[in-house]
């Protein structure tokens, strides 16, 4: 049987959604603007797309880019967080330089970026792993830096050996906080690929909101873009959310 609770999750979301596509429509007919597109119009350029290809071919590119900037970014700022979380020396040390680093705007490297690898794939990669190495490590010093110490002195009294410990009593416990990182990275790394591939590439969902603005100002196709951006961004959030239901994540919840 559906409870209040479940309805609530669904219905109050649609609900929602429903209330803003009303409001759009109402704000177009008001206004009588014939640049910004409607629902209607928004969904036929979409359509279009999807038969000509594109869309598909735009979204696995911008996925591909966000899969392998971000994939580095979880090696390389898991693997510095943890050394910073377990050694004050080394946090002492790097930790002016990463959080001196860490306000400056993905942006701004776009230059350096494209200095380097060109205009292409490798600078659009290069500025997603900048932009979410940085706030992971950061989340990760932190969430390391709170795991009790009788936790690990527990697990040293068990005889557990350093790989053990970390992979059997550190990691688990600090697994909550670390999912916090990595979402919020992940969101970082989705907004920058979109921005980079304004500039850096041709193609996927940045380049089609610019090429859709410059090509017959194509309104409907920028909106569509813009959609489809939210959409596969919360799609991402999702699935790292539900995996704070795991059992071995769900361990690292020291309230319960």
């Amino acid at each position: 049987m559906v409870t209040r609770r479940q309805l609530e999750t669904w219905l109050l979301p649609v609900g929602t959604l429903v209330l803003l596509l009303v409001g759009w429509v109402v704000a177009v007919r008001w206004t009588g603007t014939r640049v910004f597109p409607t629902p209607q119009q928004v969904l036929q350029g979409l359509v279009g797309m999807v038969r000509s290809g594109l869309l598909w071919r735009y979204a696995a590119d911008s996925l591909l880019r966000v899969g392998v900037g971000f994939g580095l970014a979880l090696i390389v700022g898991l693997g510095l967080g943890m050394v910073m979380g377990l050694y004050p020396a080394v946090a002492a040390a790097l930790g002016p330089v990463v959080q001196f680093l860490r306000p400056i705007s993905p942006l701004a490297w776009v230059p350096i970026a494209i200095l380097f690898f060109g205009v292409g794939d490798g600078a659009a990669v290069s500025l997603i792993f900048l932009a979410a190495c940085l706030p992971l490590a950061l989340h990760t010093t932190g969430a390391v830096a709170t795991v009790p110490a009788i936790y690990l002195n527990a697990g040293r009294n068990f005889g557990l050996s350093p790989p053990r410990l970390f992979f059997r009593v550190l990691l688990p416990a600090a697994m909550p906080q670390l999912l916090v990182g990595v979402r919020v990275s992940l969101w970082v790394a989705w907004q920058v690929v979109v921005a980079a591939e304004m500039i850096a590439v041709d193609s996927g969902l940045g380049y089609m909101i610019v090429d859709a603005r410059n090509a017959g100002k194509r309104y409907d196709l920028v909106v569509a873009g813009m959609l489809l951006i939210g959409s596969i961004g919360l799609l991402l959030d999702m699935g790292i959310r539900r995996m704070e239901s795991l059992h071995w994540v769900r361990w690292g919840f020291r309230e319960e």
